[in-house]
Formats: structure tokens, C-alpha cells, sequence
């Protein structure tokens, strides 16, 4: 997994990031599948979010009470175990009789996809200093594919054998990412001085606390993933619905128009390891802003949805990748799964609320609503930017932490 001098190598890097889609991807697999779920356990169109939503839920809350136990525990052993129980929860997912047994499920998939950040805050750890934002980015990239493909991959299987089986399926391939993580981790961290677990947790909050850095960049992540949510979970309503009438294959196709976006920005963590990440970020930000112009077309166009995802997504893996690479290389070893933790905390808390808001806006005022919304959200995130570049900006910098140690 890693060389000599400590480098992960590129075939770890490559595991990681294939790993990471993966288990992320097991959170976003619903939102091609709403309609089929709405009619499956009668859920109304105007709430039916709130499949999603408690998926994003139970991924914040595995964020504060899981991924920081990766600064204490053999995070080979966590990672793994963590694995073996998605599969479990996917399983009962994929088996759910009833709209609250599949609530539940649905809520203990997103609190063990979290296993996805473990992973990034390891391989920041394993990576060397000056190839981490390179190591980030390509993970991170992992990343964004798996939620842009699992849209397209859950609705081709959903045509084929029904929605149950994209979680069958992704429980049988997360076992057997499991084993092959088992078999090549490396057995680290043994000898890490321990720390009492709810010290550990509330050390999150320190984080916020004590890093005016961390409190920037994870406002930004809230603001912009909650436009993504508001993009990507109404999307199945109006495309479904005459006069495009498209089949679950055809809306997940979306996500590889977001896939080439996202592959674009892949070298965004090597900008920042030599930078730019200011430079990054505004360009990041303010591509999302723009790109729901074409997305607002989409009754005139289907072309003109397929650019701006295109380019939202661009915008989006540029600035995460960028935000991830700047508060590893600014923050100690020792506390990047705290750092990650808390970071994708503000990830989950924006997701959770798009989803749950962007359906009852698309029930009361169609496409142009949800596209208003996603603007006005991305405007936000971009005037936040602007604000906090010429208010402070010696913080918006790697530099030295000040983080007690828990």
C-alpha cells in the first residue's frame, strides 16, 4: 500500500478511491428509485425526500459518533467491519416490506457509509506531504463518481430486476470490497496512545471551536451540497413524468454527464498543493452558480441539462477536493478523522436539507422552483467566499494549527 518513505502508492490510491465510490454510492442509489418507492409503499410525491433525507440523517450521525474513532482505533479492523455491517443494512434495505422498515433501514446504510471518510482521512495520512492534495483528489474523485454513478447504475438494474435488487446487488459487492481491504491495508496503529471515546467526540466541537479555518470551508460544504440534493433529488419527478417519460436507465445516465465533470476536476488537489486554492475555490464556486442556467432549461433542452450538470459538478469536486486538501495539509495527523468528521458533518447536514426541501418546492412550483433554489443557494455559498477572502484572509491558507490535542 505505501512505499518505503511512507507514499502511498498509486495502486493504494486507486483501491481507496474505488472503495470509497462504493460505499458512498450506497447512499445515493435511492434517489433514481423515489418514484418506485413512492408507488411501492404509497408515499406521497411531496414527501417522498424523506427517503433520502434519513439516509443523509443517519450519515451524520455516523459521521460524529464513527469516523472519529478512526484517530483512536486500528482503522484497518474499522474499516472493515464497518463494510461486513453495510452489507447487512443493505440487505435489510433491499427486503423492506414496509415504508418504516425501510426507513430504518435506509437510516443504518448512510450511518455505516461513513466507512467512505474513514477511508479519505487515512489515505491523507498514508499520502506524503507534498503529494496529499494529489492522493485527496484522486480519492475524492472516487468519491463524486460513485454518487454520480450510482444514480445510473441503480436505474439500470431497477429496469432489469426492480429497485430491491440494486441492494442486493451492492451488498454482495461491499463484502467483496471488504475482504480485498482485509488483505491489503496495512495493519497500522496499534500503538496510538488511546483517548476516552466521548472526549474523543466532543473533540469534534473543539475543532469548530478552534479553527476559524474548519468553520469556512465546512459552511461552504453545507451550502453547496445542499444545492446538489436540491439538483439531483427532484430530478426523477419532472424527467419520469410526460412529456419525457424517461425509464430509471435513462435519468441515471444523468450521472455520467456529472461523471465527465467530476473527472475534469480531478487534478484540483494538485492546484492547491501548489497554491491556488483560493483561486480554485472562487472558480469552483461560481461554475455551480452559473451552471443552473442550462439546468433551468431543461423543458427546452435535455442537452442543455446534460452541460449543466456537466459543469455543476465540475464546480462542486473542484471546491470539496480543494477544501479537503487545504484542512489536511493545515491541521495534524493525528486528528484527520476528527477533521473529517466534522467537516462532512456540515456535507450531511446541507444534504438533508436540500432533499427534504427541493421535493415539496419542485410539488409547489415544478423545475423552475427547485432551479431558483439551487441558485439562490450556490449565490450564498459564493458571496460567503467573497466575504470571508476579504475579511480574513491569512485564514483561508495552510498554516500552522493551534488544535489542543483531546
Amino acid at each position: 500500500m505505501g512505499s518505503r518513505n511512507g507514499a502511498l502508492s498509486s495502486y493504494g490510491t486507486l483501491l481507496f478511491s474505488v472503495a470509497c465510490g462504493l460505499a458512498v454510492a450506497n447512499v445515493y442509489f435511492a434517489q433514481p428509485l423515489l418514484d418506485a418507492m413512492a408507488a411501492r409503499f404509497g408515499i406521497p410525491h411531496a414527501t417522498v425526500g424523506i427517503v433520502v433525507t434519513v439516509t443523509q440523517v443517519g450519515y451524520g450521525l455516523g459521521l460524529l459518533l464513527l469516523v472519529p474513532l478512526g484517530d483512536r482505533l486500528n482503522r484497518r479492523k474499522l474499516i472493515v467491519r464497518q463494510s461486513v455491517l453495510s452489507a447487512m443494512a443493505l440487505v435489510a434495505a433491499g427486503s423492506a416490506l414496509t415504508a418504516p422498515w425501510l426507513l430504518g433501514a435506509m437510516a443504518f446504510v448512510g450511518l455505516l457509509a461513513v466507512v467512505t471518510q474513514t477511508l479519505v482521512a487515512f489515505g491523507a495520512t498514508l499520502a506524503a506531504p507534498e503529494q496529499r492534495g494529489r492522493v485527496v483528489g484522486v480519492i475524492t474523485s472516487g468519491i463524486v463518481l460513485g454518487i454520480l454513478l450510482a444514480r445510473t447504475v441503480a436505474g439500470a438494474l431497477a429496469d432489469l430486476a426492480g429497485w430491491r435488487s440494486v441492494y442486493f446487488v451492492s451488498a454482495a459487492l461491499t463484502l467483496v470490497i471488504a475482504a480485498l481491504l482485509h488483505r491489503v491495508l496495512p495493519a497500522e496503529d496499534t500503538g496510538r496512545e488511546t483517548t476516552p471515546y466521548f472526549k474523543l467526540v466532543s473533540s469534534v466541537f473543539t475543532l469548530f471551536v478552534e479553527e476559524p479555518l474548519l468553520r469556512i470551508r465546512a459552511t461552504i460544504a453545507l451550502l453547496m451540497f445542499a444545492s446538489v440534493t436540491v439538483l439531483w433529488t427532484p430530478m426523477v419527478l419532472p424527467l419520469s413524468a410526460p412529456p419525457f417519460s424517461l425509464s430509471h436507465t435513462q435519468i441515471g445516465a444523468f450521472g455520467l454527464a456529472g461523471a465527465a465533470g467530476a473527472l475534469g476536476a480531478a487534478r484540483a488537489g494538485g492546484w492547491a498543493d501548489r497554491g491556488h486554492e483560493r483561486t480554485v475555490t472562487a472558480l469552483g464556486l461560481l461554475l455551480m452558480l452559473v451552471s443552473w442556467l442550462p439546468i433551468g432549461m431543461m423543458k427546452q433542452s435535455l442537452w442543455a441539462l446534460a452541460a449543466g450538470v456537466v459543469v455543476f459538478d465540475l464546480g462542486l469536486q473542484s471546491t470539496h477536493v480543494t477544501s479537503q486538501t487545504v484542512l489536511y495539509g493545515a491541521l495534524p495527523a493525528d486528528a484527520h478523522s476528527r477533521i473529517t468528521a466534522g467537516y462532512m458533518i456540515c456535507y450531511s447536514i446541507g444534504c438533508a436539507l436540500g432533499s427534504v426541501v427541493s421535493t415539496a418546492v419542485y410539488v409547489r412550483g415544478g423545475w423552475e422552483a427547485v432551479c431558483m433554489l439551487g441558485a439562490a443557494i450556490n449565490g450564498v455559498a459564493l458571496a460567503f467566499w467573497a466575504v470571508t477572502l476579504r475579511r480574513a484572509p491569512h485564514l483561508l491558507r495552510k498554516s500552522p494549527s493551534t488544535l489542543p490535542t483531546p
